[in-house]
């Protein structure tokens, strides 16, 4: 799972839980986000994320 971590504060958008409580909808990826949004912890910009990979927590090993 791709996820945008803040490299002011740290804080990590998950697309999957997205940001309620900015007007953003879980399942919605970072390049979908409005432009203006910012980060919620420390107010940066969307430039200020940087691209993370990380493994799925919900998928199951075999």
């Amino acid at each position: 799972m791709l996820i945008h971590v803040c490299a002011l504060c740290g804080y990590e958008y998950n697309p999957k839980e997205g940001d309620p409580d900015n007007g953003v909808k879980e399942n919605t990826d970072f390049e979908d986000i409005p432009e203006d949004w910012v980060c919620p912890l420390c107010g940066a910009s969307k430039e200020d994320f940087e691209a993370e990979l990380r493994e799925d927590d919900d998928e199951e090993s075999y």
